[in-house]
């Protein structure tokens, strides 16, 4: 299992849970006058991701363990992680994360699991002995990765498997020649160079040098890894030639696409393998799970920077292209886009290396990450390889594991469940959660059920009012938006709502039905202008309402800094509304939005990416269905979408746009938000003009149901019991079935 990044949350609690001895645990520190909580609030989180895709990642671990499946996975052991998150003047500020400097308790550094990784340098041919045409890389760099173990234990069933992060060191950390001559800078400078390639989680990859190291790492972890997997296989003294039959390694993402060219080179130039034998033994053993559906996302790499870093794998990448164009060719001949489309080198404007190419053609099976998203993969961003290889395809919807996001974060209503339906839901959710419907109509059942939710909004209120210093009411109508800041996830359509209640009373004195409190939450990457921007306009709308006490009785909002997976605890749990508005066809999946689901959570969103399904498990009727779908986008689009229309015919709309402009929300500076509004206005990308009204009336929706307290609990029972598909181990049982061809 192959992945750059696994952002696994504090490891303590879930391990207790996982190996069952919580409660003797618990009694222990009872004894020796300890509280555990705080001894579980000690432990630093392991920054080693960013959003959705590292805690996937982390989830599928904590699966694979609990159902049974073999597995290592591997990534970098990073010195300083994602950066912590400070707001200053409601603008996000970088801090960075030193997850390390108290140590990491939890890992096992295994020094004799040291493998060298070359850089840069060119390339020779030469013959062998035997005649036969071979390929020498002569590197100019060399540095080592060295093993980082930590245990991964699966639910009260005895395995653990191992999540195994690689550290970069120096192969010779101290130079004497260039000591001795005075050079002292000299001679450590390689010592320098090696480590900084696991210094940094996402270096900013703007500049040349951010995109050199951010290859750099992909390369080291990969080529770890790869000579990791080697040794397991020649270490149970079976034949390489087996490789496929014994070790299935899934590429998540593109990240570690350079797997493809890096297994070629081991094979042939490593171990004497002929071409076709090391490209079989290469496809069959590797797949690879696709993440994205924005274009930009999909990793390319110049080919000047890659062959100047990886000359073998550049001669090697050309190779699998000329043989597989070829290919082609023969079945598709005259077809010069689709030749265009499936060619790893991209021809246009800056040569380039198409890394989605390399890791669809270099795999044996394609995946995406919920129904919508595997077919938009079919029909547009992968459609090429579609047509030449339909078979490949395969849809295995995301999942979350139960353990950390119900036992371990949601407690009472792990107990609730489980007194109700017994206790294999833990690890057969998607059979058992089912049972709860029966307990749809039981008043006494609801009671408890919203007893919980409200213990657990009056534990958040807590925390914003320690973190924050805003006082918040837990039975306004808990509204949260938490996930990584991108214009598409639409954070900004939910601001406009808040900025158009706050318009309706100021100048109408239309209150709202219910009370709501509005809580956002997450990053923004460094070099994202238009994302930190939405960042200060959230904080600058927060200070506008909260401190102004004809709207702040019914308003509140609230960024909650530095959300992560230790206080995602306190979020997910206590949510009545999950955000889940991005624009239809642009989010893969989400898991998001299966967290605020499984813990009672009703959704407002739009047909994307895994929404799609939780509304077919849920029920239309307990589902906050609004917005455009992705035909109706594509239809507007090719009919000349036109948001300024928008702007000039809907009243509110204009007056919160013209808001943005104003000094009430601005601070002062009247152009602050003026690249928002002006994004907006003239090309609106993510059609939030398009879809703000539709917006807008599905709120009134929600205000209205919360308002009637037995039908909301109800609908929000009915959702948590709907929730059984988006367990991780039904995710990873799929893999087990449909892309591994294994039995847990």
């Amino acid at each position: 299992m192959g992945d750059i990044i696994f952002l696994m949350g504090p490891h303590l609690g879930n391990a207790m849970i996982n190996l069952g001895i919580e409660n003797q645990v618990k009694e222990a520190i009872l004894e020796l006058g300890l509280n555990l909580q705080e001894i579980i609030n000690q432990e630093e989180e392991p920054g080693l991701g960013n959003g959705g895709l590292g805690r996937l990642a982390a989830c599928y671990l904590d699966s694979l363990s609990t159902v049974g499946v073999a597995a290592i996975g591997y990534g970098i052991r990073y010195e300083f992680g994602i950066f912590d998150q400070k707001i200053t003047d409601g603008w996000q500020e970088e801090i960075t994360d030193k997850w390390l400097r108290l140590g990491n308790p939890w890992e096992i550094q295994r020094p004799e699991l040291t493998y060298e990784v070359n850089y840069g340098g060119h390339t020779e041919s030469y013959s062998d002995q035997n005649g036969k045409y071979r390929v020498r890389w002569i590197p100019d760099l060399k540095i080592e990765g060295v093993a980082y173990d930590t245990p991964v234990p699966g639910y009260k069933n005895g395995m653990v498997n191992i999540l195994r992060l690689w550290k970069s060191e120096a192969a010779e950390s101290f130079d004497f020649n260039a000591f001795n001559k005075g050079d002292y800078y000299g001679a450590v400078n390689k010592k320098i160079i090696s480590e900084t390639i696991s210094k940094i989680l996402y270096p900013n990859d703007e500049l040349d040098k951010g995109k050199r190291l951010r290859l750099s790492q992909q390369y080291f972890f990969v080529s770890c890894s790869l000579q990791d997997v080697l040794r397991i296989q020649e270490l149970r003294k079976i034949s390489l030639d087996q490789l496929a039959e014994m070790i299935a390694l899934q590429l998540n993402d593109t990240h570690p696409a350079i797997a493809v060219a890096e297994l070629m080179r081991l094979l042939i130039d490593c171990y004497d393998y002929e071409w076709n034998k090391a490209w079989s033994i290469t496809q069959n053993t590797l797949s690879y799970t696709n993440h994205t559906l924005l274009p930009e996302a999909l990793e390319k790499w110049s080919l000047p920077l890659f062959g100047e870093l990886l000359p073998r794998h550049l001669e090697i990448i050309y190779e699998i292209n000329e043989r597989f164009i070829g290919e082609v060719k023969k079945n598709f001949p005259n077809d010069d886009h689709l030749i265009q489309g499936v060619s790893i080198i991209d021809e246009q404007d800056e040569k380039s290396v198409r890394m989605a190419n390399l890791a669809t053609i270099g795999s044996h099976a394609v995946n995406g990450v919920s129904a919508l998203h595997t077919e938009l993969l079919k029909r547009d961003i992968l459609a090429d390889f579609n047509k030449i290889s339909s078979g490949k395809f395969h849809n295995v919807t995301n999942g979350v594991t139960p353990r950390r996001w119900i036992k371990l974060y949601n407690p009472k209503l792990a107990e609730l469940i489980s007194l109700k339906i017994g206790e294999n839901w833990i690890t057969h959710m998607e059979d058992e959660l089912i049972k709860l419907n029966a307990f749809a109509s039981d008043k006494d059942f609801l009671n408890e059920f919203r007893e919980i939710k409200l213990m657990n909004k009056t534990g958040l209120a807590n925390r914003i009012k320690q973190n924050t210093g805003i006082s918040v009411n837990p039975d306004s109508l808990f509204d949260i938006q938490v996930k990584r800041f991108h214009e598409y996830k639409r954070q900004h359509l939910n601001v406009f709502h808040i900025l158009t209640l706050y318009n309706r009373i100021k100048r109408n004195k239309v209150y709202p039905v219910v009370p709501r409190t509005f809580i956002f939450g997450g990053k923004a990457a460094p070099g994202y202008a238009m994302a930190k921007l939405i960042i200060k306009l959230i904080n600058n709308t927060a200070n506008l309402i909260n401190h102004d006490p004809e709207v702040s009785e019914y308003l509140k909002v609230i960024f909650y800094p530095d959300f992560n997976v230790k206080n995602s605890e306190w979020i997910y749990r206590a949510a009545d509304l999950s955000e889940q508005i991005s624009t239809a066809g642009k989010e893969a999946s989400g898991t998001g939005n299966m967290k605020f689901a499984m813990n009672g959570a009703l959704t407002i969103g739009t047909l994307d990416g895994a929404n799609v399904e939780i509304l077919e498990q849920s029920g239309k009727e307990n589902f906050f269905l609004f917005g455009a779908n992705v035909d109706e986008i594509e239809t507007a689009r090719s009919r000349g979408y036109n948001p300024y229309s928008y702007y000039k015919d809907n009243n509110e709309l204009r007056d919160v746009i013209d808001l943005l402009g104003s000094k009430l929300i601005s601070g002062g500076d009247m152009q602050l938000f003026q690249p928002i509004a002006q994004s907006l206005l003239t090309s609106d990308p993510y059609f939030l003009m398009h879809d703000y009204q539709s917006y807008i009336d599905c709120q009134q929706k929600v205000s209205s149901t919360y308002n009637n307290k037995e039908l909301w609990t109800r609908m929000s029972l009915l959702n948590v019991a709907a929730m059984g598909k988006f367990s991780s181990d039904r995710a990873i049982r799929e893999y087990c079935t449909e892309i591994w061809n294994i039995n847990p």
